[in-house]
């Protein structure tokens, strides 16, 4: 029964006719629940925090033994639309009512969205301001009894879910006296969604290869993380880029590509808190570290906000107090402990020495072998010429010999 259809106000009406037709054909009944009909307990609900979804599954013989069937439960009171109406799963055991709604709030049948600020630790130490957005709701039972009293308890299934909007790119109750309640709390992630890309052009339409022996020095490279298959509230603004010299960057050397407002003179932000895309690009270096390698490899990490459409702006305000500290960029060491959030990292970056010569010593040694060549060359001609000026003063000497002899 589509109870969409129906006139405004007359939800409730249509949810007791649908009630009884579940009653009489598709419901289970206490007998078929067998050791499952009890009454409610702590574990009767399961959260799924996903990153685009909230899914629900409420056993539901529980519910049968209380009194009602899986059509008298409501979400958030919303009975006139269908997506919002739970649906009954008997492959699995025990049996459930299944719920599933977007994270879209104007589509996530009246859950309540949260929104609150802390100061950041660890990690985040950094950043004065680090949002986590809370989305909750009640599942709750509605008793047909028609009259002043009724021996049905009062079922409500309490769910809440917790998205941290900072990544570094690294739950029961139930109480029983007039009513029954469930409480599921659970913490979600958006990490999967986001992702960091390479690529060699402007337009970020060729992805970057990076051969074997590393690319040239100076090389652009434009940076790309995006947020795939993530609810349209939300854009991706980068708190802070950086590079290390290891994959893990604990205890390791890193240089700052960009902390907050305090930019490097050589990278450019191109779109950062706009999209769902956050771009910057920076010209192909090396650790002076790494000095005496022909090959210089480093990764590139970036911490990754999710800020919310209507609030992205007090971010991306260098001198706002009440957002994020300021750092300058510069390189130093990574201390311990920098553990907990996933990390988003890149693939390894490879770049060539600045010349042909990849030390010092070389370069000395280069240049005294190109010394001893030219000073070879020199001594063969100084040689040649001696043998040569020989060669003449002896045909002179003889020709003169042979004049003396005729005219003796």
């Amino acid at each position: 029964m589509q109870c969409d259809s129906w006139p405004a106000g007359m939800g409730f009406v249509c949810l007791l006719v649908a009630s009884l037709m579940v009653r009489g054909h598709l419901a289970l009944t206490v007998g078929e629940c067998g050791s499952q009909a009890r009454r409610p307990e702590y574990t009767d609900i399961t959260v799924v925090c996903r990153t685009s979804s909230i899914e629900l599954a409420i056993q539901v013989c529980p519910v049968i033994y209380t009194g009602y069937n899986e059509s008298l439960l409501i979400l958030n009171y919303i009975t006139d639309q269908s997506g919002c109406r739970g649906t009954l799963d008997k492959s699995v055991t025990p049996p459930v009512v299944r719920f599933t709604f977007p994270l879209r709030q104007a589509d996530a049948c009246g859950s309540i969205f949260l929104t609150t600020s802390n100061p950041g630790t660890g990690v985040f130490a950094d950043f004065s301001n680090i949002q986590t957005v809370n989305i909750s709701g009640v599942v709750r039972s509605y008793d047909p009894t028609v009259g002043m009293v009724t021996y049905n308890a009062e079922l409500k299934y309490l769910y809440s879910c917790s998205y941290p909007l900072e990544y570094f790119i690294n739950n029961t109750q139930v109480g029983v006296s007039s009513s029954s309640i469930a409480v599921k709390d659970n913490n979600g992630s958006f990490i999967s969604t986001l992702r960091m890309q390479l690529f060699s052009d402007q337009n970020y339409t060729t992805p970057l290869i990076i051969p074997p022996l590393g690319i040239e020095l100076r090389t652009d490279i434009f940076v790309q993380v995006i947020a795939a298959n993530l609810t349209s509230q939300y854009h991706v603004l980068l708190d802070r880029c950086y590079a290390s010299i290891l994959p893990q960057p604990s205890n390791s050397t890193f240089f700052n590509l960009f902390v907050s407002c305090s930019v490097d003179q050589m990278t450019t932000m191109l779109e950062n808190g706009d999209s769902q895309k956050a771009r910057f690009s920076f010209p192909a270096f090396r650790f002076t570290e790494q000095q005496n390698q022909t090959i210089s490899t480093y990764y590139l990490h970036c911490i990754t906000r999710l800020c919310e459409i209507s609030t992205c702006s007090q971010f991306k305000v260098c001198n706002n107090p009440s957002g994020r500290r300021r750092r300058d960029a510069e390189i130093t060491n990574i201390q311990e402990g920098l553990s907990g959030p996933t990390l988003i990292t890149s693939v390894p970056i490879r770049t060539q020495s600045d010349t042909p010569l990849t030390s010092k010593e070389e370069a000395i040694s280069k240049s005294s072998n190109s010394g001893d060549l030219i000073a070879s060359v020199g001594l063969g001609i100084a040689v040649g010429v001696l043998i040569l000026v020989g060669v003449i003063a002896v045909l002179l000497a003889l020709t003169f010999y042979r004049r003396l002899r005729r005219l003796r």
